[in-house]
C-alpha cells in the first residue's frame, strides 16, 4: 500500500504546476520585453507620470496612493494581458510591491511563472535604459478601461 501511494505522489507531482517568482535585473527585462513577455507596471499614475515608463508596459496600479488594493478587480483586467499559464513581468519602483504580487499570483491564481524586476524602474533608468513617456500609454489604457 505505501508503495502505490509513493507511486501515485510521484506520478501526480510530475504533472503538476510548478509556480515560479524570478528576480530579474534590467538586462533579463530588457530580453524578455523584447521576445514579447510583457510587463505589467502596478505603480500609480504620479509615479508613471514622474519617471516615464519601460517602453510596451502595460499601465496597472494594484496598489492605490493609500496602500489599498482590490485584488479581483485588478486580476480580471491582468488576466487580459497574461493568462495564469502565461509568463509575465511586473514592474513597480523598486521591486518591493512587486514582490508581493508575484507571490499572490503564485500562490493564490495559480501563475506559473512571474518575473519580478527586482530593483524597479529606478534600477532601469538609473541603468540608463529606455524610457517612454507615461502619458500616450496612460491615455490608451483610459480610452480602453484597462488601467
Amino acid at each position: 500500500m505505501r508503495r502505490l501511494l509513493l507511486a501515485c505522489c510521484l506520478f501526480f507531482s510530475a504533472f503538476a504546476v510548478h509556480a515560479e517568482i524570478v528576480d530579474i535585473d534590467n538586462a533579463m527585462l530588457a530580453k524578455l520585453s523584447a521576445s514579447g513577455v510583457p510587463v505589467i507596471d502596478i505603480r500609480t499614475r504620479p509615479e508613471w507620470e514622474q519617471t516615464g515608463i519601460v517602453p510596451g508596459s502595460h499601465l496597472l496600479t494594484f496598489f492605490d496612493e493609500h496602500g489599498k488594493a482590490d485584488p479581483a478587480a485588478w486580476l480580471e483586467k491582468a488576466k487580459a494581458i497574461a493568462k495564469p499559464g502565461d509568463p509575465v513581468i511586473v514592474i513597480c519602483r523598486t521591486g518591493n510591491r512587486t514582490k508581493v504580487l508575484s507571490q499572490f499570483l503564485t500562490q493564490r491564481v495559480g501563475y506559473a511563472k512571474v518575473y519580478n524586476v527586482k530593483n524597479g524602474i529606478v534600477a532601469w533608468a538609473k541603468d540608463g535604459r529606455p524610457v517612454s513617456p507615461a502619458a500616450p500609454a496612460l491615455a490608451a489604457c483610459r480610452a480602453a478601461k484597462t488601467c
